[in-house]
């Protein structure tokens, strides 16, 4: 085990010297990450992204595209062969259809690289021609990210963690019933087994449903080829006092160990620990119509998913022997559209006061870190409507489940986030002053015109935070 992990070190330094050397010397690579949690708008994002820096008209806060220093930019093949290609064709095909609709969710890791033609700019500008940089963009589930912080843990530990929270939640009551009937010191039985990581399972789903973020392992959720395999095969159990050989709690143990050898530490070799600039995107305003546990518990997962980064600052020796650290992180909460413009700087606030803790600590480490309201596909318009002899600013669209124009009022989000958090944070049941609600729309039907990408708010602005410095 040692040595393999050794070797595997080496490999990975090497790898990671041939990539540096190349970029420094040849055409940059700006490896930028995009994940975020269920139904945060992951491929919504990265198609959009990739559309407007193709076609640049709707890009004013990108300063590269407003001085016109980007000629061109174009898909090629993304360097790495054994991941699947992100479908952007068809993922732009679903926005812009004569009857849009929202494409289909992460399920896995995938990979697009656009590339740049740029001018420089400065002193520069006259010495040296239009050079090509790479922007490699990797999209993975927030739930796999999640998983990074288990292998820090043994099974009693998880098992604890997990085990702590079930009295307060409903959907538990179920996995528990089935828990607290079996004997874990009794011989495997490998029907048992899959019962209880079908019934964990089970709340698993429900838990994320219900607006809970603390649902690992990721891959219960988004299992794909691993679906059936003993490493998905395990459960949350109280650890009795001196449990036999091959008992039920030592297999548990031994798969909860293999799961985090043989598919947390893979995807954070291959994938995760190669990214130099990372995107986090958050339904905050989901998670307060869900009310103060959920919001809470998303202020939780901030935390966590910033503890799996490597945050600092990229130095030329550093990239050669420490491997990459994530020098940029955003924390972009998403649907924006859903708002009138008047209450985006308080949800930017009230992202920005959900991940401070998180943002804290990557500062401190050296990473520049922001918090942005952000909609990558504009979905709606702003109307302003009279309600009780008062005016009141709606947004409207087209709502998802009918299909009839409506316009709608969320409510008003406070000026202090103290009034969301603190709450919160005191385990409240419900908001006490106010009801927000949300509501779904289906994308807007599109007419482009030339050189514009699809309407957005802020990408720009969040282009420009994450990769303005290298182009």
């Amino acid at each position: 085990m040692v040595i393999a992990t050794i070797a595997d070190g080496l490999t990975r330094g090497v790898e990671t010297v041939t990539d540096t050397i190349s970029e420094a010397l040849f055409e940059p690579v700006i490896r930028l990450g995009v994940t975020g949690l269920a139904r945060s708008g992951k491929t919504v994002f990265i198609t959009s992204l990739v559309a407007n820096l193709m076609d640049r008209g709707r890009m004013p806060g990108l300063l590269a595209a407003s001085d016109g220093r980007i000629s061109a930019a174009f898909l090629q093949p993304q360097p790495d062969d054994t991941v699947p290609r992100f479908d952007f064709e068809a993922h732009l095909g679903s926005l812009t259809a004569a009857t849009p609709h929202w494409p289909d969710s992460t399920r896995a890791v995938s990979e697009l690289r656009l590339s740049l033609r740029v001018r420089p700019a400065g002193l520069l500008a006259g010495l040296s021609g239009p050079r090509t940089v790479h922007l490699d963009i990797v999209d993975y589930p927030g739930e796999w990210l999640l998983d990074l912080a288990l292998l820090d843990k043994t099974y009693t530990q998880w098992s604890a963690e997990v085990l702590s929270r079930f009295d307060s939640r409903a959907q538990a009551a179920d996995y528990l019933r089935h828990a607290r009937a079996t004997d874990t010191t009794a011989r495997l039985d490998e029907p048992t087994a899959r019962l209880l990581a079908e019934s964990f399972t089970a709340y698993l789903h429900a838990a994320r449903d219900a607006g809970f973020y603390d649902c690992t392992p990721g891959r219960f959720l988004l299992p794909g080829d691993l679906a059936g395999s003993p490493a998905i095969t395990f459960a949350p159990l109280s650890a009795p006092a001196s449990p036999p050989r091959k008992s039920l709690w030592r297999e548990m143990e031994r798969r909860f160990e293999a799961y985090k050898s043989q598919v947390v530490k893979p995807f954070f070799r291959d994938h995760f620990a190669r990214i130099d600039r990372q995107v986090v995107l958050v339904d905050a305003l989901g998670a307060i119509h869900k009310g103060p546990q959920a919001v809470e518990d998303m202020r939780r997962a901030m935390t966590d998913i910033l503890s799996a980064f490597r945050p600092g600052r990229n130095a030329f020796l550093s990239q050669l022997f420490l491997g990459r650290r994530v020098e940029k992180i955003l924390f972009a909460a998403t649907k924006a559209d859903h708002l009138h413009h008047s209450q985006h700087a308080r949800l930017a606030a009230i992202m920005q006061a959900l991940t401070r803790e998180a943002r804290d600590r990557a500062d401190f480490a050296g990473a520049d870190t922001q918090a942005m309201a952000i909609a990558a596909l504009r979905a709606t318009v702003e109307q302003t409507i009279t309600h009780d002899g008062r005016p009141l600013d709606c947004v409207r669209g087209q709502l998802l489940d009918s299909g009839k124009q409506a316009a709608f009022y969320p409510g008003d989000l406070p000026e202090d986030p103290a009034r969301l958090l603190s709450p919160a944070r005191q385990g409240a049941e419900k908001w006490l002053d106010a009801d927000y609600q949300v509501m779904s729309f289906a994308p807007a039907k599109l007419s482009l015109r030339p050189g514009e990408g699809p309407p957005h708010i802020r990408l720009d602005r969040a282009a420009q935070f994450l990769i303005g410095d290298r182009l």
